[in-house]
């Protein structure tokens, strides 16, 4: 059965999945079913949009990257293999399998349910993270409960991170009534959240660099085309810096710095299309927002206030978003050179590094587009998720070995992925249930429901704080 339901998703994916969500979710909201079916195949249309400026943008890129990486001429013992990597150890482990239908059930009872207000079975794909971790605590302790109880808790712990950015997301990446929910790319937030106050009293929040304000300073220089164009070759010199004097590097160069400023162009294009297929469900749940509170002021009784929920996307709907996608690229060579730099670390991150835009949304959302702001919080952040990839490379390695039959690439002793593995606080909480110590596992359980709570009591007031702390950021000129 678990087989089935794996080829069933992997069969259609999420750019079928969303579509067919949406549909139905629109007829659910009594929105007519033209509208409805016209909504569905704007989704389907904007999320093969993405797919394809991806999956033709990556892999140029990911050359340049990884010979960037290779002339540094260091190297260390862990190998990034990236998130693909990852996700074919989850989904050839046995506890990644069971969480596979685990996980679907428990994330629709917690929405039908009102434990949370994101709808995750949208964006199925991404559970993989859960079940990494998972698959890691079941080789070590051999008990599938407690490896089920760790993957059933970090979903809790990423849908409280969906649920409390959900509006400040979809707010500023302008898709109404949607957030990211993939684990991996949430968790940056928690540290974002927590040192936003102390970065604006330092004055950061009025640092004026976004590209609202690179355009306006730059001139035609910095419109987000030029922009894309002078970060790809950029980046393109830095893959080639040890053949500068060859004919086909400079072809590499301007090859890479066309299509990053194809990204830069194109992307908001296709973004807007995705954000069409969410307009007839928001203005249809605006009108039962209306309709409910004109029937509560006539019949002065107190009904319960229309709920508000948000669809859980895949996180490519904000990868080229001008500031995360600049901010995201920039980090690349700051993450190499950490890499090298920092003691103790045994990470060399490869694969992983395009995947930066990804994990920044969280962070762009929440100051609004502040670059510099958002460059601080991922540099120590994600120095931090260097350590814990080498805490935690020889156990991923043995999974990875062993179980899925991924080959080590020469010269690295260990495999890791920066992106799902490079998490300090979810790494945190793997670690207390690894003990089997039931003090430390209850606090990262009793932690939890005591966030929740606070968060269930304070929902509306969080979301304005979120929004308001977004606001101070002086992010135009």
């Amino acid at each position: 059965m678990l087989e089935t339901v794996k080829a069933v998703f992997d069969t259609f994916g999420a750019n079928v999945f969303v579509p067919v969500m949406i549909f139905f979710i629109a007829l659910i909201l009594k929105v007519k079913p033209q509208k409805a079916f016209l909504s569905a195949l704007y989704a389907g249309v904007g999320l093969t949009g993405f797919t394809l400026l991806l999956n033709s943008y990556t892999p140029m890129v990911s050359k340049v990257i990884k010979k960037m990486v290779t002339n540094t001429g260091v190297h260390l013992p862990a190998f990034d293999i990236g998130w693909q990597g990852a996700s074919l150890v989850a989904y050839s482990t046995q506890a990644g399998m069971i969480f596979l239908v685990v996980g679907l059930v428990l994330q629709t009872v917690l929405f039908l349910i009102k434990w949370t207000d994101v709808f995750q079975p949208s964006d199925l794909w991404n559970n993989y993270s859960y079940m990494v971790w998972g698959s890691m605590c079941f080789y070590v302790t051999k008990n599938m409960w407690l490896s089920l109880g760790l993957m059933v808790l970090l979903n809790m712990y990423s849908l409280l991170l969906a649920d409390s950015i959900a509006q400040r997301w979809s707010k500023y990446y302008n898709y109404p009534r949607t957030t990211i929910i993939a684990l991996h790319n949430l968790e940056p937030v928690i540290f974002g959240i927590i040192m936003d106050p102390i970065w604006n009293l330092l004055k950061i929040n009025k640092i004026k660099l976004s590209p609202k304000t690179l355009q306006k300073k730059l001139g035609f220089l910095g419109e987000p085309i030029s922009l894309g164009l002078f970060l790809g070759l950029f980046l393109g010199i830095l893959g080639n810096t040890q053949r500068l004097g060859q004919l086909s590097a400079w072809g590499e160069i301007a090859k890479i710095g066309i299509a990053t400023s194809a990204i830069m162009s194109i992307f908001p294009k296709v973004a807007g299309i995705f954000a069409q297929a969410f307009a007839p469900l928001s203005q249809a749940a605006s009108k039962s927002i209306r309709k409910s509170t004109k029937a509560k002021d006539a019949s002065g009784d107190q009904e319960e206030k229309p709920r508000l929920w948000f669809l859980g996307v895949n996180d490519a709907v904000g990868f080229g978003e001008p500031a995360t996608l600049i901010t995201g690229m920039l980090l690349i060579p700051i993450m190499v050179l950490l890499a090298i730099l920092l003691p103790g670390n045994k990470v060399l991150p490869v694969i992983d590094l395009l995947a930066i835009p990804y994990w920044i949304e969280g962070l762009i959302a929440l100051s609004n587009g502040n670059m510099v702001k958002t460059m601080i919080n991922s540099v120590i952040w994600f120095s931090l998720g260097l350590y814990m990839c080498t805490a935690t490379a020889s156990l991923f390695t043995h999974i990875a070995t062993q179980g899925a039959g991924v080959a080590i690439p020469t010269a690295a002793l260990l495999v890791t992925s920066f992106n799902i593995l490079g998490k300090p606080f979810f790494g945190l909480i793997f670690f207390a249930f690894l003990t089997q110590n039931v003090f430390l596992i209850l606090l990262t359980v009793v932690l939890y429901f005591v966030l929740w709570a606070l968060f269930q009591k304070n929902k509306e007031k969080f979301r304005t704080y979120l929004d308001n702390a977004a606001a101070k950021n002086a992010t135009s000129a």
